[in-house]
């Protein structure tokens, strides 16, 4: 073999060697301070805001932590959406190793919650399905993150 051909060979394996570091290094950031996100100035809303209504006879009313380090939490659940996960940031934020920085949101929609994975790296359960996209969650029924247990209640 050639010197050339033997320094070429080397020099593109420390590319790709470069290449994974540099790539691995993006994902811990990622995973530590969440993606990056275009940052929009705030329009003033053109009309008053609609007031809160009360929940709907059946319709859930808290969100309740039944396992893991934060069991005992108690969240009111209002029209705006909850988002899960270790940012600080988070409306329930998780000091759980297996949960990500934005792990899951629930939100209403249409009278019912649901549940959306936002592409953690060890899944969010309800009951014992990954979700997988947008799922309806129906009252009493556990949701899995990581060592939490998250359920819906009147």
């Amino acid at each position: 073999m050639s010197e050339l051909t033997l320094l070429l060979i080397r020099l593109a394996f420390l590319a790709l060697l470069w290449f994974f570091v540099i790539a691995a290094v993006g994902v811990i950031r990622t995973d530590l301070f969440g993606p990056r996100t275009a940052t929009v100035p705030a329009r003033k809303p053109s009309r008053p805001a609609k007031p809160v209504s009360k929940p709907k006879r059946g319709e859930p009313r808290q969100m309740v932590v039944t396992g893991g380090p934060l069991q005992g939490t108690v969240i009111d659940l209002t029209e705006t959406p909850i988002t899960i996960g270790r940012a600080t940031d988070a409306t329930l934020v998780l000091s759980d190793d297996y949960a990500s920085s934005r792990h899951a949101r629930l939100f209403p929609q249409d009278g019912q919650w649901i549940v959306e994975d936002l592409g953690s790296t060890n899944g969010t359960y309800l009951d014992r399905s990954k979700v997988t996209r947008p799922t309806p969650v129906p009252l009493g029924v556990p949701i899995r993150i990581g060592k939490t247990v998250i359920e819906l209640r009147k």
